[in-house]
């Protein structure tokens, strides 16, 4: 009995040895398998990679706005400021009818509609614009904020960028440091545009909402215009010292501005810059992409006048 089991144990350790071989053979396989996967993908990492489209839209009353963004090439501008950024898909970038006023991310489209560009321009004023403002810089801001705010998504999503805290506040981050590397001109236009969107909500120094109004993913639209008005002020306390003077950006809170953008200019320069193109990074950050400001509408160099009237 003793030799019968030697025996049967003998033959089953002998018959797992093929099986043993089948495993180790099939893992090699897939490790390779892998190994060829990662390598494509890593070879097919490029700039380049926006797609625009411009989709006709199904409501009439939004022909002039698609003819519009078509004639000033807004797609195609922004295809180019976010062609430095090294991504293994393509993103594509599309206007449309959403039958809402919104914009969003979603892999791998954003969609711009049509409704949010005519709440645009609807916001803008009847009488002349603020001082050293072109309704242009209104315009460009605005757009400008959104769509960085939701390229910001798709950037974290395509880079594999790690996020602690909310997505929505590292996108209007994202969006804040785009328009800030832009040249300090340039930035101080944009952001004048941007801090322009949340004019009905500094009108009035008390404001009461729901508890509801805190349970959004974004942040309450004040505390959006402080943060960015505060990243500003943090990378250029010169050039923005008048938003404390006027009383845009309270002191108490300036403080920690300076902080606060180089917690966000450390995080891009680690997770971001790594994976751009440098060549075309270096020409998107030496081209003009506001339109000069005329001596009729505005001065070149704008101030904390770009800000609404409180």
């Amino acid at each position: 009995m003793l030799r019968n089991c030697r025996t049967a144990r003998v033959a089953v350790h002998s018959g797992s040895i093929p099986w043993m071989i089948y495993l180790g053979a099939g893992l090699l396989a897939l490790a390779a398998f892998l190994a060829s996967l990662m390598a494509a993908r890593a070879q097919d990492v490029r700039p380049n990679r926006i797609i625009i489209q411009y989709i006709a839209p199904t409501n009439p009353e939004q022909q002039p706005v698609y003819e519009m963004v078509q004639q000033h090439r807004m797609l195609e501008q922004f295809q180019e400021i976010f062609s430095p950024f090294l991504l293994r898909m393509d993103v594509n970038l599309v206007t449309k009818t959403c039958d809402m006023d919104n914009a969003w991310y979603q892999r791998p489209t954003m969609t711009i509609c049509y409704e949010y560009l005519q709440s645009i321009q609807k916001s803008l004023p009847s009488d002349p614009p603020p001082a050293n403002m072109t309704r242009s810089d209104l315009v460009l801001g605005q757009v400008f904020y959104v769509v960085a705010h939701e390229m910001g998504h798709a950037m974290f999503d395509q880079l594999n960028v790690p996020l602690f805290g909310r997505a929505e506040d590292a996108a209007d981050g994202f969006a804040t440091y785009m328009m800030l590397k832009l040249g300090k001109k340039q930035a101080r236009r944009l952001i004048g545009g941007a801090a322009y969107s949340y004019k009905d909500y500094i009108k009035n120094p008390k404001v009461t909402v729901p508890t509801t109004a805190f349970s959004d993913a974004h942040g309450a639209p004040m505390q959006r215009f402080y943060n960015l008005l505060c990243l500003a002020y943090g990378a250029d306390r010169e050039t923005y010292a008048d938003l404390i003077d006027l009383g845009y950006l309270p002191k108490e809170r300036a403080v920690s501005c300076p902080m606060e953008y180089g917690e966000l200019n450390y995080a891009f320069q680690q997770l971001v810059v790594p994976q751009l193109d440098k060549t075309l990074a270096k020409q998107v950050l030496e081209k003009d992409w506001v339109p000069p400001a005329t001596s009729g509408n505005a001065a070149p160099e704008a101030r904390a006048s770009d800000m609404p009237s409180k």
